[in-house]
């Protein structure tokens, strides 16, 4: 694809993103993430290439992933263009890094982060390049302190390209990471951020790199802090529970899943950020006073997270 952007570059630092959360986190597990590189057979729809790695039944993460995928496409798909009409049925080429870890301890958040870039050339036009990505945490038994941490860790990430960019994106990950049908948040939030070329290709791409950089120092603490927290079979109960709302989300809501589906991805490395396992049961409510129901009234709600004393 021509363009004026050089995604050669931008293809090596999310390769060397990769392999250092995934290193960074093997460690941290003591379990190895298995590799899995695959390529897009010729003749599909759909052509590039693509490294997902993960981790199940690890000693921290019952389940993890973090995949890195390129690819190329005759034709945008809808979900893609929802912002960007003039782009639909455009020839296109998107890469970038996501990841889903679920721990096993129901003190240990799950957390979700993701850093990516699409070109597309529509004809007879410039082509155009455009960013996305953020990161976002969902306790099952909220800690003010981690919820602190990790929003402060995110709005350093951007305080180098402006001030307005933290409350923007944070606002924008609280509506973003919502389950409409529920009526709920799907955790604390974090960032959120889409369809970004407003800084210019080369300075919008560093703002992205800087909250690729970011999620190990956002996310690592927390999970050192609370592995080892003792838990019950019912607070297993309540993080399973919990979980389906992840599952909720991300099969009706997430652009990126339905972007990876309706382009033709990888099924098993699109739903690699599926929790191994998630339970549902009919119009239930924790009961008032109890550790579940203050996630709901404490957590489950917009914050000011990094205004606030993490004590």
């Amino acid at each position: 694809m021509s363009m004026s952007f050089d995604t050669t570059a931008a293809r090596a630092y999310f390769l060397g993103l990769q392999e250092r959360i995934v290193g960074t986190l093997a460690a941290l597990d003591g379990q190895p993430f298995l590799t899995d590189a695959w390529t897009r057979p010729p003749g599909e729809r759909l052509q590039g290439d693509g490294i997902s790695r993960l981790v199940e039944e690890g000693d921290l993460f019952e389940r993890g992933g973090c995949n890195f995928s390129h690819v190329q496409g005759q034709a945008m798909p809808a979900s893609a263009t929802a912002h960007r009409p003039a782009l639909a049925g455009a020839p296109f080429e998107a890469m970038g890094v996501s990841l889903v870890l679920h721990p096993r301890n129901p003190h240990v958040p799950t957390v979700h982060m993701n850093v990516r870039l699409f070109a597309a050339t529509p004809k007879d036009a410039e082509p155009v390049v455009w960013f996305g990505g953020g990161m976002d945490l969902t306790p099952y038994y909220g800690v003010e302190a981690d919820a602190v941490h990790f929003h402060r860790t995110c709005r350093a990430a951007l305080a180098p390209f402006g001030d307005g960019f933290h409350p923007r994106f944070k606002r924008w990950c609280d509506e973003y990471f919502f389950l409409k049908h529920r009526n709920e948040p799907r955790g604390v939030g974090g960032i959120f951020y889409d369809d970004f070329n407003e800084l210019g290709i080369e300075r919008s791409f560093a703002l992205t790199q800087s909250v690729g950089d970011a999620f190990l120092d956002a996310y690592v603490p927390i999970a050192e802090r609370r592995r080892d927290t003792p838990y019950t079979e019912q607070q297993r109960d309540f993080q399973a529970y919990r979980r389906g709302r992840y599952v909720e989300f991300n099969l009706v809501f997430d652009r990126g899943t339905l972007f990876g589906l309706q382009s033709g991805g990888r099924t098993e490395a699109i739903l690699m950020s599926m929790p191994p396992i998630v339970r549902w049961r009919y119009a239930w409510q924790p009961e008032a006073g109890t550790p579940e129901a203050r996630l709901y009234s404490d957590f489950l709600r917009p914050r000011e997270w990094a205004d606030e004393s993490p004590a």
